[in-house]
């Protein structure tokens, strides 16, 4: 619903107060997740009122929709500096990404509920999953060897994307780390096989 309090701040003052509030709001989610998010909790865990967010926000799913943004880019950001630290091969990059893509301080949960909402209510939460697709595409792009062609590099990314997005799916609602731990030797052995072909 939209807000009818809602006015532009249009003053540095404003914008950072709103990013202010967003930052405790994605700190709530990180902790808590999805799972009863509603104004009335953001604000609490803002420390405003639910009249306050909509003076900065345009609304819950507008408030929402950013800071789930917010987790992923920090989650992207972190991911690639982890990669980028560690020894070069494909296979290993993607090894060093693993801890952050499953690490609490990133939301884990909250990205993998993100992705439930987008195929429980495709019409009001769709931009969660095409978002996350055009984020996490570039940055697994960004990992594959220089001298591949764009269409093999763009092969492999989609494929990484893919499973990764199962694993983490699957840790979610499944807890089988054990299962999950065997997907991605697996996947790190398709990646080590990619780079010797």
């Amino acid at each position: 619903m939209e807000s009818v309090y809602r006015r532009s701040a249009g003053t540095a003052r404003g914008e950072a107060r709103r990013q202010e509030l967003l930052e405790r709001v994605v700190e709530d989610l990180a902790a808590h997740g999805l799972v009863d998010f509603s104004l009335r909790r953001a604000a609490r865990a803002a420390g405003t009122t639910h009249k306050v967010l909509l003076y900065h926000f345009a609304g819950v799913d507008d408030l929402l929709v950013q800071a789930v943004d917010r987790l992923r880019e920090r989650r992207i950001d972190t991911g690639l500096a982890a990669a980028a630290a560690g020894p070069g091969t494909l296979a290993a990059r993607v090894e060093a990404l693993w801890p952050v893509l499953t690490d609490p301080r990133f939301g884990h949960r909250v990205l993998e509920q993100s992705t439930g909402l987008a195929m429980y209510d495709p019409t009001r939460y769709a931009q969660f999953g095409r978002e996350a697709t055009e984020r996490y595409l570039p940055a697994l792009l960004s990992l594959c060897p220089p001298d591949w062609s764009a269409a093999r590099k763009a092969e492999v990314a989609e494929m990484m994307l893919a499973t990764l997005r199962g694993l983490l799916l699957d840790r979610v609602t499944g807890g089988d780390e054990e299962g999950t731990a065997a997907g991605l030797r697996a996947l790190l052995r398709a990646l080590e096989r990619e780079e010797r072909a």
